[in-house]
């Protein structure tokens, strides 16, 4: 004869939230009987500050099949299960971690379900020790404390399921296994769980966050979604200060204009040419109005941009003065020999133009214009100078020449008259070196810019520089810029288009 064994009815946990538990088992076969008992009534409860982005180790929970999660890294298929909220399609529910045996005492110490519900869709039921959340969490001892007194449950809305699922599993681990989790998640990951825990009061998982976040680099996009985190809450912690040490530079003392202006004087007198190069290209590309950067943090003044190229300026004068045998006596002994003088010559030419570029893309180089037309000293020494040394001064008249051509540089007439005047028959001289060591010029639109600028000049003035510039053509040839498309444009507008109108009259 069989002997039949019969299961022992199993106490249930909170119904639906924040339920008081049954007083006996006995209430347990309440729902076998015909007459079904009263749902408590649900409100809403909608969590502030929980974090929205995607992008983060953990998938959203979305409508998958239903699983239930009995411990942190473990899964295992859900039974069958009376509750609603867990049996409905796209829900998910987690069991947290209790002591093994007896099997009881499991049942009793999880007396919490919490009903999360997504806002952009999925829900999750997570079965927990209301101990816990109450030991962690402010926001969840009053939570619990309401639902006691008014004899209701709670469905709990939130911007990102699986985030603040994680946030919860934290509360269940020491602080060593928050670490570590945090870790595996990475930082980006990290802000959200961060920004979760301080939603919620969750002293322990802001804690342990700051810790992280402040040992760890970040990427540009985790800094600035720190700093917007940072402007939303406020932390009172040694580790918040030293990340925001990090985010915010507040000391006065060391302004970012000094800052700028300092690199900018180590480039110019720097003497290894290939840091030269880099750093060159390193500062101009924080500089420039293109930068991603905000200009107001990292910005040089028109003053000290020109305090910068009149020592290049010097120094220039004084290497043409050395070329030319025309240095003073007295600065002879304090004269650099480390060098070869065609190089150093090279370098600070190479310092004007890396700084007119800086000045032409802030739009503050029409004022160079004017100083640069009015070097007579270095003019002079043009002219006596060797060849091979004095083309470096046309290397900064032709990025000016482009700079108008291409409409990049806007000036007055004077300015442009002034730099035509001083510096066009230099240029002529030196063009076939020019052809020869172009360090980055490109000749072509060098031809074309200088024709383009002559033109904006009044008639009668291009009339001179244009013959000026035929005669030395015919001497020359190739060694000189090839103008001729512009020479056609003066013929046009000087003889027949000036023919007719008179003719007109």
């Amino acid at each position: 004869m069989k002997r039949c064994s019969r299961r022992k009815p199993r106490r249930r946990a909170w119904c639906c939230s924040f339920a008081i538990p049954p007083s006996s088992p006995e209430l347990t076969s309440i729902s076998k009987s015909p007459h079904k008992a009263q749902p408590f009534p649900k409100r809403s409860v909608s969590v502030p500050n929980s974090p929205q982005s995607a992008k983060s180790g953990f998938p959203i929970v979305g409508r998958i099949d239903p699983r239930r999660i009995l411990s942190p890294g473990r899964v295992s298929p859900i039974d069958s299960d009376p509750t609603p909220a867990v049996s409905q399609l796209g829900s998910h529910s987690f069991r947290a971690p209790s002591p093994p045996p007896p099997p009881v005492a499991e049942a009793a110490a999880l007396d919490v379900k919490l009903n999360l519900r997504g806002k952009n869709g999925g829900s999750m039921v997570m079965e927990v020790d209301s101990e816990v959340l109450r030991a962690n969490s402010e926001v969840f001892a009053g939570l619990i404390a309401d639902c006691k007194r008014g004899g209701g449950g709670a469905t709990m809305e939130v911007e990102n399921l699986s985030v603040f699922s994680d946030t919860i599993e934290l509360m269940f681990e020491d602080d060593d296994c928050i670490t570590k989790r945090l870790i595996n998640v990475g930082v980006f990951r990290s802000i959200d769980i961060l920004e979760v825990s301080a939603g919620i009061m969750f002293s322990k998982g802001v804690r342990c966050c700051l810790k992280y976040l402040e040992a760890v680099p970040w990427t540009e996009e985790e800094e600035e979604k720190l700093r917007s985190l940072f402007a939303r809450f406020e932390f009172d912690d040694a580790t918040t200060r030293d990340i925001l040490g990090r985010l915010y530079l507040h000391d006065s003392v060391y302004s970012r204009p000094n800052v700028a202006q300092q690199l900018v004087w180590s480039i110019s007198t720097s003497e290894d040419a290939n840091a030269r190069t880099e750093m060159k290209s390193l500062v101009k590309g924080l500089l420039c109005k293109s930068s991603v950067y905000e200009k107001n943090h990292l910005d040089l003044s028109k003053e000290d941009l020109f305090a910068v190229c009149d020592s290049c300026l010097s120094s220039l004068t004084s290497l043409f003065e050395e070329a030319s045998d025309t240095m003073r006596p007295e600065r002879l002994i304090t004269k650099d020999t480390s060098k070869p003088l065609i190089e150093r010559i090279s370098r600070q030419v190479d310092n004007i133009n890396w700084l007119l570029e800086i000045m032409l893309d802030g739009q503050v180089a029409e004022d160079f214009v004017d100083v640069w037309a009015h070097q007579e000293k270095l003019l002079k020494m043009h002219y006596i100078a060797s060849p091979m040394i004095r083309y470096e001064l046309s290397r900064v008249s032709a990025i000016l020449f482009v700079a108008m051509g291409t409409r990049k540089l806007q000036c007055p007439l004077e300015s442009r008259s002034g730099l035509l005047q001083a510096w066009f028959g230099p240029m002529l001289l030196d063009f076939g070196w020019l052809q020869r060591c172009k360090k980055g010029l490109d000749m072509k639109v060098l031809e074309e810019a200088m024709g383009q600028t002559l033109l904006t000049l009044p008639l009668k003035q291009q009339h001179v520089l244009f013959m000026e510039w035929f005669r030395h053509f015919s001497r020359h040839g190739t060694e000189c810029p090839n103008m001729g498309k512009a020479f056609q444009i003066w013929w046009r507008r000087s003889f027949l288009r000036g023919s007719e109108a008179v003719e007109s009259r």
